[in-house]
């Protein structure tokens, strides 16, 4: 690691000498290649780019290990490694990936924030959707140009298209009846592109779609400017059971009147900006009695696991706290461990000995039992 720090700091100097690159506050930091790490989607894009970036620096690296490794363990691992990242198809690959993780870059950070503006994140699907859909038509000689360029910068050998494509796992004698352009272009290329539309549209098909863009019609942010009454009917109509056909007829009466009252009438709305804060309002001011269907609407927002990240941060923290040491912890006591540790802002601002109070009234109340 020390080695790979020391030459790309040299490989920027030298960029900035020849002026490759700007100079200026907050530009050229030290890259790294962090983990990858499920609950943090954007670091799959992150590892991809600054491969590239620090592509020089790992090849001069792993050079220096081929020469000076103490074993011939680490002399062969150093060659593989080096004989791979040579390759014109890691090359292909790595420019590949980065492009397409790139198109939802933006979505996958919209979904992880705490306060997930849905409305938007359900446009920024569309956007990513497009992008794709024009990489795949549109831009397959763009990015066959870029590879090309980066295995001339790095003495990679670039294949001849038009030969037939061998698998480096079979026998030579045995021959693929395709081209290395349809190899990369049908067998890679399309493939990744399509997988990662497919994704797309499994998880946010028009029933998810329907849901989280009536969720999205509930915020109570800038005085309910996202509030559709159409949109938000539709969504309800995933829950007939909750919501049969003589409700749906009161409830949207009620949402007519529901949303001249908190937007043009009670300035106690006017500056709410969660979900919860509307939940919280409705039942001080006591209008969820008035509104006791758009009410119950709120509350299955409030319940709709939405927010993927939190979500996936929670189990995270299930494995730090229910580890092998403590593999016997009943789901009470996990329970108990979990919601401190996940809503840590709020217990941060709870005394101690509010705590402790709380701890030895429930200890009393056993001893009772």
């Amino acid at each position: 690691m020390d080695d790979l720090r020391e030459s790309q700091a040299e490989k920027v100097q030298e960029a900035l000498d020849m002026g490759e690159l700007e100079n200026g506050r907050g530009l050229n930091q030290e890259l790294g290649l962090a983990r990858t790490a499920d609950t943090r989607w954007g670091s799959h894009y992150k590892s991809f780019k600054n491969f590239i970036s620090m592509f020089g620096s790992i090849i001069d690296v792993l050079d220096t290990i081929v020469v000076d490794a103490w074993t011939l363990e680490e002399r062969a691992k150093a060659k593989g490694y080096l004989s791979t990242c040579q390759a014109f198809e890691v090359a292909f690959m790595l420019h590949l990936m980065r492009d397409v993780l790139g198109m939802t870059n933006e979505l996958n950070t919209s979904l992880q924030k705490k306060e997930q503006d849905i409305a938007n994140a359900i446009l920024l699907v569309k956007v990513a959707k497009k992008r794709l859909q024009k990489l795949r038509e549109e831009e397959w000689g763009l990015l066959v140009d870029k590879v090309s360029a980066f295995c001339v910068k790095y003495n990679i050998s670039i294949p001849n298209f038009d030969d037939f494509y061998v698998n480096s796992g079979r026998s030579r004698r045995k021959v693929a009846d395709h081209t290395i352009l349809h190899h990369y272009r049908v067998d890679i290329f399309f493939k990744i592109i399509d997988w990662q539309v497919q994704e797309l549209n499994a998880r946010f098909n028009e029933v998810t779609t329907n849901l989280l863009v009536g969720v999205a019609c509930l915020n109570p942010v800038d005085s309910f400017s996202s509030f559709d009454i159409n949109k938000i009917l539709m969504m309800v109509e995933l829950y007939p059971d909750d919501f049969d056909e003589n409700i749906m007829v009161t409830l949207k009466n009620q949402l007519e009147t529901y949303i001249v009252d908190v937007r043009d009438v009670d300035e106690r709305f006017s500056n709410l900006q969660r979900l919860v804060d509307l939940s919280e309002t409705l039942v001080k001011t006591k209008k969820h009695l008035n509104y006791p269907f758009v009410f119950r609407l709120v509350k299955f927002a409030l319940l709709l696991p939405v927010a993927t990240a939190t979500v996936e941060r929670t189990f995270l923290a299930m494995k730090l706290i229910k580890s092998e040491l403590r593999n016997r912890m009943n789901d009470e006591f996990m329970s108990g461990c979990l919601v401190p540790y996940v809503e840590r802002k709020i217990f941060n601002v709870i005394s101690d000995e509010t705590i402790m109070n709380t701890f030895q009234d429930m200890k009393t109340r056993r001893g009772q039992l």
